[in-house]
């Protein structure tokens, strides 16, 4: 039985109806719903997170790889494991602003991003892309990010479709090492 489920009918506060659903509790996700490391202002100085990873190390900021204009780390609220995103250093919101070389090391980054999950999880295929602007679903959208999203045949299971919650199976520092020593070099 996983942590956090009942094989037994619940009363929800001790109100209502028993049911026969289980219950998966996922309060690490409140925070995320609740906008928890989310800039407060559209500069870099306004606590963006993006802004503050690089100068932590490796381990703690979970970053997998660092290159000269651009670094790729785990995603801290993944779709799946290994979702990684390839980020600039400079703080630009919208893809347009990336200068040449920028543009460049990220198209690289992402290349790289797709060979390491594939040699590291096998992963089938993969989500890329960017929400550009808060109304298109970026979360942080004063500081450009691409997402890198493996995904394998079947991964789509009842969890996500009835119950809103992803299983995922590997701790984020683990996740993070193993993508780093399959990063190509």
């Amino acid at each position: 039985m996983l942590l956090g489920m009942t094989s037994e009918p619940e009363h929800q506060n001790g109100v209502g109806e028993p049911d026969a659903f289980q219950r998966l509790w996922t309060p690490h996700r409140l925070a995320y719903i609740q906008g928890e490391n989310k800039p407060t202002g559209p500069g870099a100085g306004d606590g963006c997170p993006f802004c503050a990873i690089p100068a932590k190390s490796d381990e703690d900021g979970l970053v997998i790889h660092r290159g000269a204009q651009v670094y790729a780390v785990l995603n801290l609220y993944p779709y799946n494991s290994g979702h990684l995103m390839v980020v600039p250093y400079r703080h630009v919101a919208d893809y347009t602003e990336l200068d040449t070389a920028e543009t460049v090391e990220l198209a690289e980054l992402t290349k790289h991003a797709m060979t390491a999950l594939r040699a590291a999880s096998g992963a089938h295929g993969f989500n890329i892309g960017m929400n550009q602007g808060a109304v298109a679903g970026a979360g942080i959208a004063s500081h450009l990010h691409q997402h890198v999203v493996p995904r394998w045949g079947g991964d789509m299971n009842f969890m996500p479709v009835v119950g809103h919650t992803k299983v995922l199976p590997q701790l984020l520092a683990d996740t993070r090492k193993i993508l780093a020593d399959a990063w190509p070099e």
